[in-house]
């Protein structure tokens, strides 16, 4: 989206530079800040369309905003109309007021939603703090987000985009400062690529859906707005059109009915172990229409995460670099390591049920480094589970924040691995330096097509995009997952001159030179 719009680009950007010359610096608190106040909206604009929704079909409805609210242990008895707490209404407030109202009652009204329960939201949003320093700021960023929404809307309006994507856009354009600030690892897995794996791994309705490092929760969003499509597909099909990636997407989260959104909530899971990730995965899901998500704040790398043979579809970008103390380990984590690439990809297989398919992207060395672990993890994929595809990404895919060659994984537990497709993706759609600017040239549809369609009597052409591979051969070569070890590549002849013809027009070359200067020299005396 930000690609395509300069103009919601520049007021992303001007939100940023209010909270730094405001002094919230540290990038990671000025978008937790921002996504609070972007929620805010959200959250009044979801419930106007819920109020509409239910005066058009004539169905009850109460609202968030209607009824008192009341501080806890506050010695008012009266309390404050819920309507004052909308978004819409105190937007309108001036700046030496509006600071406190937030302050004093639509923050905690926030932090309470869903409190009567055991929901995620409420246990994790208990820590929460609205840090701004001044009315002056909370105005600027009010009106800038106000902006930006009537940008959205435009921007919908005539190039089919939508609201989903603006909390993630927010949250990349302040990662290159988060990695300044010694935030390693905290970039996001771009949309495209998350759509591509949602596609390979088709997740469907009563699936259990699960992401063990779950950031903003981009896989499990993905993984939902793939089963709305599919709903669409069925129920209205003239609606579904194909994205700027060249996939079908549609929504249509307040259609769903009852069972349809218990459903939804009892399917998606997500763990991380940052408090703030946990935070911003909670409101990203609630800001697309799940009341309840269930994101919570643990290390699956250790020993107090015990949900295994659990889930479906596992979906994941887990974290590249980085080792876990040996202590802390899961007892039910086998590899000879400590790197955490190695272990989540254990963790991943051990989460799935016997039938489960995972899709997970992996740095270059996990799929062919020669140590004992690594070598132990690609024996585990192949010889435990059915190893169904590598697809070879560029090194670009993930700039501006990392420049690491990495591979999916697709592969399914309890299956038999007799040949593994590989697929070399050249291009997804996107230059491949810092700028990461849209271009015509994708590989993306190509993939899902191929990898549908694959045939191992027929996919065995080695210089071609896409191979099988037997099992045998991976084997021999210790288990190497490398798609250039296998890849034959196209050289093409060239012809060289004879050295005397090469020589010749040297010679003839120098000649022209000096007649040429023999004409100019006497020009210049």
């Amino acid at each position: 989206m930000l690609q395509s719009n300069p103009k919601l680009k520049a007021l992303i950007l001007s939100l940023w530079n209010s909270f730094w010359s405001s002094g919230i610096a540290n990038p990671l608190t000025a978008i937790e800040q921002i996504t609070y106040l972007i929620f805010m909206k959200r959250l009044d604009e979801l419930e106007t369309k819920r109020e509409r929704d239910a005066e058009f079909t004539g169905e009850p409805y109460t609202s968030r905003f209607s009824g008192k609210y009341k501080l806890p242990n506050s010695k008012d008895e009266d309390g404050i109309d819920k309507s004052e707490l909308r978004w819409s209404n105190f937007k309108h407030k001036p700046a030496d007021e509006i600071l406190s109202h937030i302050q004093m009652y639509v923050f905690p009204f926030l932090k309470e939603l869903n409190s009567n329960t055991s929901s995620p939201f409420a246990k994790h949003m208990a820590n929460a703090v609205f840090i701004m320093p001044s009315g002056r700021l909370l105005v600027e960023a009010i009106n800038i987000i106000e902006n930006i929404f009537k940008e959205i809307e435009i921007d919908a309006a005539e190039g089919g985009q939508a609201f989903q994507d603006i909390q993630g856009d927010v949250y990349e354009m302040l990662l290159s400062e988060i990695a300044t600030a010694g935030k390693n690892g905290q970039f996001r897995t771009p949309r495209h690529i998350i759509k591509l794996m949602t596609e390979l791994v088709e997740p469907q309705w009563g699936q259990q859906i699960a992401d063990p490092a779950c950031g903003t929760a981009g896989f499990l969003l993905g993984a939902y707005q793939y089963m709305l499509t599919q709903l669409v597909m069925q129920q209205k099909p003239d609606e579904v059109h194909p994205d700027e990636d060249g996939f079908y997407r549609a929504s249509i989260s307040a259609m769903l009915n009852d069972k349809l959104k218990t459903m939804v909530e009892q399917s998606l899971y997500g763990f991380d172990i940052d408090t703030t990730m946990v935070r911003l995965g909670l409101m990203n899901l609630m800001m697309h229409g799940i009341d309840e998500p269930k994101i919570n704040y643990k290390d699956t790398l250790s020993k107090s995460y015990n949900e295994d043979s659990q889930f479906d579809i596992v979906m994941a970008n887990p974290p590249f670099t980085g080792n876990i103390d040996k202590g802390d380990i899961n007892e039910g984590l086998k590899l000879p390591t400590t790197k955490t690439e190695l272990l989540f990809v254990e963790r991943i297989f051990t989460m799935l049920k016997l039938g489960g398919t995972a899709a997970v992207i992996v740095p270059s060395g996990v799929i062919q480094n020669s140590g004992k672990a690594f070598e132990a993890l690609r024996k585990m994929l192949v010889e435990k589970a059915e190893l169904k595809a590598v697809i070879a990404l560029p090194s670009g895919v993930f700039k501006p924040y990392a420049g690491v060659s990495t591979a999916i994984l697709i592969f399914t537990k309890g299956g038999e691995t007799n040949n593994v497709w590989f697929y070399n993706m050249e291009a997804d759609g996107y230059t491949l330096d810092d700028k990461r600017n849209k271009i015509a040239t994708t590989d993306l549809p190509d993939i899902v097509k191929q990898y549908k369609s694959r045939n191992a009597k027929n996919d065995n052409d080695r210089k071609a995009k896409y191979f099988f591979i037997p099992k045998k051969e991976i084997v021999s070569n210790n288990y190497d997952l490398n798609l250039s070890t296998y890849k034959e590549e196209v050289y093409e002849e060239i012809t060289y001159e004879k050295p005397k013809v090469i020589f010749e027009k040297l010679e003839t070359i120098e000649e022209n030179i000096q007649s040429g200067l023999s004409e100019l020299k006497p020009m210049v005396q």
